[in-house]
């Protein structure tokens, strides 16, 4: 096992940290099983996650109620070794020799269940290529 100082940080950023970056997260989290430091953030946060979000990570044993949305700043961003955007444009910062992914994903903003369930499968693949990529087991 790994200790704190050698565990990868992960930064998580979409607009609202209400969807695709709280998903994002919670897969890392639960894959990574404590090998990953995770973190989320929103350029301009929501008051809370999308329900029909937490509802999708509930189908699939993620349990993502009690998360709230929060704030980028710009410590986040320096202290992580990955920073995946996923639509936050120029509102992240860019600091060099840090690693940046950029996933394209639909917004589950304002969509139901049905809607997000293809979403969060994606990123879901995402996150495990990404946990393979660091050199990281994935948990089952």
């Amino acid at each position: 096992m790994s200790t704190p100082a050698e565990r990868p940080t992960v930064l998580f950023v979409c607009v609202h940290n209400a969807g695709r970056s709280q998903m994002g997260a919670a897969f890392l989290t639960h894959l990574g099983a404590g090998r990953v430091e995770v973190r989320s953030a929103g350029s301009a946060p929501a008051q809370t996650v999308n329900p029909a979000v937490v509802e999708a990570m509930r189908e699939v044993g993620v349990d993502i109620s009690a998360e709230v949305p929060k704030v980028l700043t710009v410590e986040a961003v320096r202290s992580s070794d990955v920073v995946i955007t996923m639509g936050c444009g120029d509102a992240c910062p860019y600091f060099p020799g840090k690693r940046y992914l950029d996933w394209k994903l639909e917004d589950p903003a304002g969509q139901g269940v049905d809607a997000v369930r293809p979403i969060r499968d994606e990123i879901e693949n995402r996150v495990r290529d990404l946990l393979a990529d660091l050199g990281v087991e994935a948990a089952e």
